[in-house]
């Protein structure tokens, strides 16, 4: 698929755990960081520079601030969260604290 003609400038690729879809379980930010790490090595094998690699398992207002500090994470895919206005709110408000 990947090698498939269109505007590479458009990727995006999202991130989670199959083990972590809808379970609410996250992996450590030890773990984030070290696969977040390869994706975008391997990405970057593939483009000349490593499309956006978000990160969408279990964000919610209470983990974002840890999930932040991953600097390889650029960005989250809120799941369930995002249902409640309330909590989307409270995960930004949390995001940029």
């Amino acid at each position: 698929v990947l090698e498939k003609k269109f505007n590479k400038n458009n990727i995006i690729v999202a991130y989670e755990p199959i083990w972590s879809i809808g379970t609410g379980k996250i992996p450590t930010k030890n773990e984030l960081t070290k696969t977040t790490k390869y994706i975008k090595k391997i990405l970057k094998g593939i483009f000349k520079k490593s499309p956006a690699v978000l990160y969408g398992g279990s964000v919610d207002e209470n983990n974002v601030e840890m999930f932040k500090e991953i600097r390889e994470i650029d960005g989250f895919l809120i799941g369930g969260a995002s249902k409640s206005s309330k909590k989307f709110i409270d995960i930004i408000k949390n995001y940029y604290r």
